[in-house]
């Protein structure tokens, strides 16, 4: 199982992923895409990396804009697994040219 992170921890490594905060057990960003397609794009590239990774965001669409809420369910809160997971999302979404909100 992976190791919960630390108040501390979360904190420094949410300095790197701009867009992206914490609310209580969970960290959060939300991308407004150019497109719709390309919001959808984000969630199909993002979908390959998860399941890679066997590790699943919770993801609200609508219309151009996702929501990104990451958590370790087994771990009971964040963990690396999840600063990884928002790294990647941050990366396929400026690829895309979707901005952070």
């Amino acid at each position: 199982m992976a190791r919960l992170l630390s108040n501390d921890e979360i904190t420094r490594q949410l300095q790197e992923l701009p867009g992206w905060k914490r609310s209580d057990d969970t960290i959060t960003a939300t991308y407004a895409a150019p497109t719709f397609p390309d919001a959808i794009r984000l969630v199909d590239e993002v979908a390959l990396e998860a399941e890679d990774m066997n590790h699943h965001p919770d993801i609200d669409i609508r219309w151009r804009t996702t929501t990104w809420s990451l958590f370790t369910h087994d771990a009971g809160g964040v963990t690396q697994l999840d600063i990884e997971l928002a790294h990647r999302i941050a990366g396929h979404a400026e690829a895309l040219g979707a901005s952070s909100e």
